[in-house]
């Protein structure tokens, strides 16, 4: 098929949100990578970008491949997204972006750092006398669904139902699949709840929502637009550090070698934390509009088509990466894309990191190995990561 510019454009006729795509994605990674820049995908009708330059530069070109139309890979949800902070572009992101992250930022994750490691602290202590367990329900969901859901200072009904409105949320990103149709009753759902259940004498006063009505009323956000920036915060606060921390622990557990050198050498735990999230990405990728024309090394997107940049794919890029499929504690991962880039980068990406590292800290001087098992997947259009973990920690 011929391109604007009568080129042969690269395309690959496959179904990324296919359950077998979801399940086993890198070797049509890969294949997107070596069939060019960016690659058409006649399945969904969008071009994808899988490689670390391409997708890299493609983030920072927010002004061209826009995320204010919608960043699912379906017009029906791309219509309806609106006043979302995923699919706002400047300058009023930036605005918005401001007020909304303030809480995750370094000055607010400060007031609860020492919560965080205590709560870390006492679960590892928890799990080593335990010895055996589910690493996702037991570990890498225990922080989010008591610290960090508790700091969102929502109702009780509102924080039993986090996890699944967060699961429906991204799957509504995805292709136009069951999948996406089933999400849909969730989030109608999860809207109700912020729009009548989140409302101001329910929250917590001095939780992060409480925060927002407080932004409402100084006129630094619209007051109609709070529960939106409160599904904001639901959505992306739990499954992505969730499944972050699962494949950490997954990879510590499948690499002995790495868990000796990271307790010899906890200075590297930033880098353990980085070559996670790099290794698997919990977003698969979010969609762009093209503005205008777009040049991807000397492949055109043409105005008005929709691309996937793929944060994981790019994550695993031969091109970029020795041995990208390799779990690996000494490399040096300043330039993954696992959070992002750009001004759409992860807002909560600092929450993550401190969440994580509590984590490791307690277990360096409690555990002595960990066993790991054959993982079981959640599938999702978006999200990428464990339902469930067998562990084992052996005490130091």
């Amino acid at each position: 098929m011929l391109d604007q510019h009568n080129h042969r454009r690269a395309e690959y006729d496959v179904d990324l949100y296919s359950d077998d795509a979801i399940l086993d994605p890198y070797d049509h990674y890969r294949e997107i990578r070596d069939r060019g820049p960016a690659v058409w995908l006649p399945c969904h009708d969008l071009w994808a970008i899988g490689r670390h330059a391409d997708v890299r530069a493609a983030l920072a070109a927010h002004d061209v491949l826009i995320s204010g139309r919608g960043v699912a890979a379906n017009d029906e949800v791309n219509k309806i997204a609106n006043n979302n902070i995923l699919a706002t572009d400047e300058p009023a992101h930036g605005k918005l972006r401001k007020v909304i992250a303030a809480p995750v930022m370094p000055r607010g994750l400060a007031a609860v750092k020492e919560r965080i490691v205590v709560t870390a602290q006492e679960m590892i202590d928890r799990l080593v006398e335990q010895g055996t367990f589910d690493g996702m329900r037991d570990l890498a969901q225990t922080l989010p669904l008591t610290v960090v859901s508790e700091l969102l200072g929502l109702p009780e009904s509102g924080r039993q139902n986090m996890l699944r409105w967060a699961a429906a949320s991204f799957d509504a990103l995805g292709g136009a699949n069951d999948r996406r149709d089933a999400a849909f009753p969730t989030i109608l759902e999860l809207r109700e709840f912020c729009n009548n259940g989140a409302t101001r004498d329910a929250v917590k006063p001095g939780s992060w929502v409480a925060g927002l009505y407080e932004a409402a009323d100084a006129g630094l956000i619209d007051a109609d637009l709070v529960p939106q920036f409160t599904r904001d915060y639901i959505a992306p606060s739990l499954d992505t550090t969730i499944f972050a921390t699962g494949h950490l622990m997954y990879h510590l557990g499948q690499n002995p070698d790495q868990w000796d050198t990271l307790r010899e050498n906890p200075r590297l735990i930033g880098n353990a934390i980085n070559e996670a999230i790099r290794i698997e990405a919990p977003i698969r990728g979010f969609t762009r509009y093209a503005a205008a024309d777009y040049d991807v090394d000397g492949t055109s997107i043409p105005k008005g088509d929709r691309v996937i940049v793929l944060f994981a794919s790019a994550n695993r890029d031969e091109r970029h990466w020795d041995q990208p499929d390799r779990f690996d504690l000494h490399r040096v991962v300043t330039d993954h894309v696992g959070f992002g880039f750009g001004v759409h980068q992860c807002m909560g990406m600092q929450l993550a990191r401190l969440e994580m590292r509590s984590i490791l800290e307690a277990m360096i001087e409690r555990v002595a190995r960990i066993e790991t098992g054959a993982p079981v997947f959640e599938v999702n259009n978006v999200l990428r990561g464990y339902r469930q973990l067998p562990m084992t920690f052996h005490a130091a």
